[in-house]
């Protein structure tokens, strides 16, 4: 955390401390495995299995609370009412009551009320693009709801998420737009960057794109990144991710590449023109350190397998340890999914990591695994916003008293299991809408209520 003094009011000097907060979404009542997500190879795979929102959730508050041991701030997003009665009602079915549209739709198309039940809010990686006030032309830290508009299931979460952040960033000191238009796809920092000497320093924004044609589709459009960039004011590098990378299963840049501070840690294969971005990014930054990962220590499949880069990255804020060795201060971290540490190559790759003087010194391995097996892992979970925690709404910021309210909370009213047949049941459906209720009322955010 840094000072920086912005200015005066009529009080005198304005102090901003900046600081990097992570919003994780908290993963919802309705949490299953319809398989979604054409191209998430996790999410396909999972197809039809039981999924148990309770230990999901559960899995989730832990992570957090890894983080806030280590001494990070976190916040949280609250996920959407499902069923999704109001897109429902879009598409034409109709009732007396909730219930009844929502009979009415899983009659007639099961495979569409699906995507009316997800909970892939969860991943708020892909709620917003966010770019810090030391980055922008006008001083204010923008960001921009993402339109998720390849995907049916996560296009419906535009609405609520915007309303979400105007609320948790309604503080002058943000400024909060809506998506762009659904022709160009955005899915958000999943496929943005920012490296920087420092968190409270300017930086190189890097928005990374796709390019239709291969086996499975690219996300995110260079029109949507060129957009975003120009509404927030930022002078950014543009590259493409390698058709390669998104054919083994890389659907999002963060499966295969993740940033912090002067830092990139990235597999060989993630860029189309690696080369020549990389020397951009050079001349931009000239302190950038490329920790690149080649393709002959872990290929990309064991890379997306295990999701190595979809990881946080993190700078510790002082001195401690990690399984008994010391971690020098301001130093950086891994948070990686179990799963890393039971793929061969990866384990090995990362002793090899950990044994340098590079600057990754300590890794810590969290359970997450009903994300991972619908397809997202720890970086997926949180949205990284570098701003002064003061100005944030208080009600999004995560302390140990409210991390034991959220878990009773869970404990209390989430289903403990779901299965494919379940979905089609209206006591899930109350049950889902009456956990999104007790979680809005404990919370003091009822003015979240009709946000679907």
């Amino acid at each position: 955390m840094d000072s920086r003094v912005r200015g005066n009011d009529e009080h005198g000097l304005v102090t901003i401390m900046l600081t990097e907060i992570n919003f994780d979404g908290i993963i919802g009542p309705s949490h299953n495995y319809a398989a979604l997500s054409f191209g998430n190879l996790a999410s396909t795979a999972h197809a039809g299995a039981t999924s148990y929102p309770r230990a999901a959730a559960l899995q989730w508050l832990a992570k957090m609370r890894t983080l806030l041991d280590l001494g990070l701030p976190q916040g949280f997003l609250l996920p959407p009412e499902r069923p999704a009665t109001g897109w429902l009602r879009a598409l034409g079915f109709s009732g007396d009551d909730a219930d009844a549209v929502a009979m009415a739709a899983y009659g007639a198309d099961p495979r569409l009320f699906a995507s009316a039940m997800s909970a892939s809010s969860m991943w708020t990686a892909n709620a917003a693009t966010v770019s810090p006030a030391p980055d922008t032309t006008d001083g204010r830290c923008h960001l921009t709801t993402a339109n998720l508009s390849r995907m049916p299931h996560r296009s419906l979460e535009a609405a609520a998420t915007e309303a979400q952040l105007r609320v948790a960033f309604a503080h002058p000191s943000f400024a909060v737009h809506a998506a762009v238009p659904a022709a160009f796809g955005d899915e958000g920092a999943a496929n943005h960057m920012r490296l920087c000497p420092a968190h409270d320093a300017p930086g190189v924004e890097v928005f990374v794109y796709g390019e239709d044609g291969g086996t499975f589709p690219a996300r995110q459009s260079r029109r949507a990144s060129e957009a975003v960039a120009r509404r927030h004011g930022v002078d950014a590098l543009f590259v493409q991710q390698s058709p390669e990378a998104i054919a083994a299963g890389a659907f999002h840049n963060d499966v295969v590449a993740v940033a912090n501070s002067h830092v990139l840690f990235a597999h060989e294969q993630v860029f189309a023109g690696r080369d020549a971005f990389y020397a951009a990014l050079q001349l931009r930054l000239p302190e950038v350190v490329v920790v690149e990962v080649p393709a002959a220590a872990v290929s990309l499949a064991d890379a997306v397998a295990s999701y190595l880069f979809n990881s946080q990255l993190v700078t510790l804020p002082g001195t401690g340890s990690d399984q008994g060795v010391a971690v020098p201060s301001r130093s950086m971290a891994l948070i990686l999914p179990r799963e890393a540490a039971s793929n061969i190559a990866v384990s090995r790759y990362l002793d090899t990591l950990l044994a340098g003087n590079g600057p990754i010194r300590a890794v810590h391995y969290i359970d997450v695994r009903e994300s991972m097996q619908n397809g997202g892992g720890p970086a997926c979970l949180r949205l990284r916003v570098v701003a002064d925690r003061a100005a944030v709404d208080p009600r999004f910021l995560l302390d140990e008293r409210k991390a034991d309210k959220l878990a009773q909370i869970i404990e209390a009213h989430w289903p403990a299991s779901i299965d494919s047949a379940d979905l089609g049941r209206r006591e899930l459906w109350q049950q889902c809408r009456a956990a999104r209720w007790h979680l809005t009322q404990a919370l003091d955010l009822s003015v979240l209520r009709n946000a679907a």
